[in-house]
């Protein structure tokens, strides 16, 4: 076995002596402090885009099952309790509050939706962020709008009643 130098080895247990006797304990400390301050931010940017998606997800749904149900009805009030019914049934699955539906047809003119036509959906929400204080309505100002649409061919046996 090798001899080690004297010199190298006091050398060393200077170092860490002079390491030890300022770092003592400040490394937990510092770790717990840095982490919350990664962390926290960290988990509300998660939590924010969890609620955003799901609702997309709801906005997109109701967009989509609407559309298809109106064009496969049979006459217009068919229709129109149908795109309720779905309406409904989707906000309270996605928890969608607030929704804004529109239904318009292409070509224009005709009455809405009628045989033939391309029916278009559009469903609008907003979702509120977590945790922001309805003081000053911050709450109205740090919500995010979605937006969804879909597009469905009527069936030209769809009729008129």
């Amino acid at each position: 076995m090798l001899r080690s130098n004297p010199s190298i080895d006091a050398v060393r247990a200077a170092a860490e002596s002079a390491d030890d006797a300022t770092d003592r304990g400040s490394a937990a400390l510092e770790f717990i402090v840095v982490g919350l301050i990664l962390l926290v931010p960290l988990v509300y940017i998660v939590v924010a885009l969890g609620l955003i998606q799901g609702q997309s997800l709801g906005a997109e749904a109701a967009s989509r099952h609407i559309a298809r149900a109106v064009s496969t009805a049979a006459d217009a009030d068919d229709a129109r309790a149908r795109a309720d019914a779905v309406l409904a049934a989707v906000s309270e699955e996605y928890g969608l509050d607030d929704v804004d539906l529109s239904i318009g047809c292409t070509p224009a003119g005709a009455a809405c939706p009628s045989a033939g036509a391309t029916l278009h959906v559009s469903v609008r929400t907003v979702v509120a962020l977590p945790l922001v204080p309805p003081v000053l309505e911050l709450d109205r100002i740090a919500a995010i709008p979605v937006e969804a649409s879909a597009a469905h061919k009527v069936s030209r046996f769809w009729s008129e009643r």
